[in-house]
């Protein structure tokens, strides 16, 4: 039963996944109105905000956007940096709203920010822990539940992770609309656009809960 709950949820993701794609091609091919590339977006943004410490950059990929709180720089796919597009925008603004986050203090960034080394570690030898710990049940039951610790942690980041998404778009929507960076036809588009990104933290959250649920489901009295 779980393991046919994974695969649903997986196959929910490819659809969400492919969705955001879909989404993100379609709103690309509309213009916004002041003709501002993602990374002015994102510089106009950041001014705006009294932010001047952050550097935008420009990485390879698609949809590969990230703020990076270590170094404060904000990278954008070649996609948004040069576009002038709407989605281009969303995406830039919505990577701000992380800075912002950072420059404020938000308290869940806080949290997923010191979470992530220990996240790293888990996510790498979790499962490889929980397979020894399956295997040696009997004679060492404590390493599985090791396992299932450092996979839980896995979950809990992707539930963190969250709040700090929506927040971030909630951010960038605010501002696109005051800013008079899209008109509000747009920020609509925008707003389909971001929230299609974040289903698929959702997804994620969702499929680390039920991979969870699964390897539980191992554990013998």
């Amino acid at each position: 039963m779980e393991f046919l709950l994974i695969i649903i949820i997986a196959v929910v993701g490819m659809i969400v996944q492919s969705k955001l794609n879909s989404v993100f091609d379609k709103y690309s091919k509309v213009l916004s109105p002041g003709g501002l590339t993602g990374a002015e977006i994102a510089e106009k943004m950041l001014r705006d905000n009294g932010i001047r410490d952050v550097r935008v950059t420009c990485i390879k990929g698609r949809l590969t956007d990230h703020y990076n709180p270590t170094d404060k720089t904000l990278n954008l796919s070649e996609g948004v940096y040069r576009s002038n597009s709407v989605a281009a925008a969303a995406v830039a603004a919505h990577e701000c709203g992380h800075a912002l986050q950072h420059a404020q203090g938000y308290a869940p960034l806080r949290l997923r920010s010191a979470l992530v080394p220990m996240v790293q570690i888990s996510s790498t030898f979790a499962q490889v822990v929980i397979i020894l710990g399956i295997i040696l049940m009997q004679s060492f039951p404590a390493l599985y539940w090791v396992g299932i610790a450092m996979f839980a942690m896995v979950f809990i980041f992707s539930v963190v992770t969250l709040p700090v998404e929506y927040n971030a778009s909630d951010r960038a929507l605010h501002w696109l609309e005051a800013s008079n960076s899209l008109r509000p036809s747009e920020v609509a588009q925008a707003s389909i656009t971001l929230k299609w990104a974040a289903r698929t933290y959702l997804v994620a959250a969702l499929s680390a809960l039920a991979t969870l649920i699964y390897y539980l489901g191992f554990r013998r009295d």
